[in-house]
């Protein structure tokens, strides 16, 4: 089974990307975001580096893909589509312009069509209090004094999001809208496995 985690910033991406490559033994691609050097400027220059920290963003994070496409077993903490949701809210709050936004979208339709797709892409859902929360706990510097940013994120993340997959033809019935509280949680987690399995099975026998 190829897994596709999607969510906005803070959602728990990476902790549940790796629950789950660990509980089906799967290959796990962690998206290096904390090591791009475009991040931190983005941050301090939106308007100036927005385009070309997302071109970096697709780029590192195609070329993992890339390495792993022919897996059948993979947990992927980002996908192609989630990252295009950052290109809309970016065009959404006046950041990028339109030649920039088609530019991106040009390089990731590039992309989509050279990877397979995943079984199943994941959606982390969440309240916003619990997200701007996460994000405090985590303690990243560069996302101290965002609130702004975030706020607009959190508002828009999900409508976009469903856009995306609708402009995209992704079928429903491959996308799991997953509320979550607290996946540390063993019974929350067996949870969502009932979950990814009933969805995978169903998904299995329409094939």
């Amino acid at each position: 089974m190829r897994i596709g985690i999607i969510g906005p910033i803070g959602s728990g991406k990476s902790t549940l990307s790796m629950k789950l490559a660990s509980y089906y033994q799967a290959e796990l691609v962690v998206e290096p975001v904390e090591k791009n050097e475009y991040l931190p400027l983005f941050y301090q220059d939106k308007e100036t580096f927005a385009l070309l920290s997302q071109n970096a963003f697709y780029s590192s994070l195609f070329l993992l893909m890339w390495r792993t496409k022919d897996s059948q077993n993979l947990v992927c903490d980002s996908t192609l589509f989630s990252n295009l949701v950052f290109t809309e809210l970016l065009r959404l709050e006046g950041i990028m312009s339109a030649m920039e936004v088609a530019l991106t979208y040009a390089v990731a339709d590039s992309h989509l069509k050279r990877l397979p797709d995943v079984d199943l892409h994941i959606v982390i859902m969440r309240e916003t209090p619990q997200l701007f929360e996460n994000v405090r706990r985590r303690g990243r510097d560069i996302e101290q004094d965002q609130h702004d940013y975030l706020t607009f994120h959190y508002a828009n993340y999900y409508d976009v999001l469903r856009r995306i997959f609708k402009t995209y033809k992704v079928p429903e019935e491959k996308i799991v809208w997953l509320p979550i509280n607290d996946m540390e949680e063993e019974e929350e987690f067996q949870s969502i496995i009932q979950r990814i399995e009933k969805q995978y099975q169903a998904l299995s026998s329409q094939s």
